[in-house]
This record gives C-alpha cells, structure tokens and sequence, in this order.
C-alpha cells in the first residue's frame, strides 16, 4: 500500500492511526482493537468487516 494513503487514512472508529500489519493484508487500530482487511489493494473501512485483534497483536509494534 501506497505510504501516503497510509498517511492519510484514520481508522472510521476514534478517527486514529493505523498501521500496516507485517503481512500487509490489513491495517490495525490498537487504540481500538480493530483490524481492517485490505482487499485486492483496497482497504474496508467499515466496521462491520473489522475483526477484533487480539492481545498479542495489540501489544506488537
């Protein structure tokens, strides 16, 4: 994923950053908890396709 979408995506939720996880096929919220799946290149930024991280990967930076 492009750096400067990166840059200026917010998660939908707090409206925080988001970081690409290492595997690149999501980007996740630790303030929220939340990670949101990137699809064929595009991120959904919906809540309803998030999927709760749990505490390992809140805690990995």
């Amino acid at each position: 994923m492009d750096s400067k979408l990166l840059d200026i995506l917010a998660c939908p939720v707090c409206k925080g950053p988001l970081s690409q996880n290492t595997d690149k096929t999501e980007l996740w919220c630790r303030v929220d908890g939340l990670a949101y799946p990137i699809r064929d290149g595009i991120p959904v930024m919906l809540e309803s396709e998030a999927r709760a991280l749990d505490a390992d990967e809140r805690l990995d930076t």
